[in-house]
């Protein structure tokens, strides 16, 4: 077992430059596209797939909310598809990196936000002060309100960073136990297999359960300013 845990994090190297761009690149190149007329199974299950997540999260969005429609799509078929080729062995995960998840989170936040603050100025700035709030709490509102709202894209962040990263850590040291226990004991080492068996079936759905609870987060916070 490696000594170092956290070795399958460090990004990637080749020449002395990073291959985080060609990492992020990738997942694009699986998903085929057809000019057939009739498509095959595999385009039908994709856009099947894709018509149930789309109606499912932009089933609550207004006319306006609705034309972020694609951009919500490309976001969770990248996170999925980057976290589920993150447990192939010898991979690197991207979204382990909390650089990157706040470089997804942020941008999507700030032009939710923006869009709330020119299409609905005075919904938007009631969020910081709630109605009937008495007269002595108003100041220690706003600031709560303040920073919970600044919060929200490190929480995005930070909630994918950590499962991501904590999945793949149980994976390596149930791993790394399976090993050490084969020479010593072989039964041990067969349960220790099973729920590394189980553990990765887990993760599988880890990674796309994340990917949608990421995009349905910045669904709603677009949603709450539209």
């Amino acid at each position: 077992m490696n000594e170092n845990l956290f070795a399958s994090f460090i990004t990637p190297m080749m020449f002395g430059l990073p291959l985080v761009t060609l990492i992020v690149l990738f997942p694009s190149l699986l998903f085929p596209t057809s000019n057939r007329l009739v498509n095959n199974r595999l385009i039908s299950l994709q856009q099947w797939m894709l018509q149930l997540v789309s109606k499912q999260m932009m089933s609550i969005h207004n006319t306006k909310g609705q034309t972020w429609a694609l951009m919500l799509m490309s976001l969770i078929l990248f996170i999925g598809s980057t976290n589920l080729l993150g447990l192939l062995p010898h991979s690197f995960t991207p979204t382990t990196q909390l650089s990157m998840n706040l470089g997804m989170a942020i941008p999507l936040w700030a032009g939710a936000v923006i869009t709330g603050f020119r299409n609905k100025t005075k919904a938007s700035l009631a969020h910081f002060l709630p109605q009937g709030t008495p007269t002595p709490l108003i100041p220690m509102l706003v600031i709560i309100e303040t920073i919970s709202l600044f919060i929200q894209p490190v929480a995005l962040a930070v909630r994918l960073t950590a499962n991501i990263t904590a999945g793949h850590l149980l994976i390596h040291l149930i791993g790394g136990a399976t090993l050490a226990l084969m020479s010593i004991n072989t039964t041990t080492a067969l349960i220790t297999f099973v729920i590394l068996i189980l553990l990765t079936v887990l993760e599988f759905a880890v990674a796309m359960i994340q990917a949608y609870v990421f995009t349905l987060l910045v669904s709603l916070y677009l949603h709450d300013n539209t």
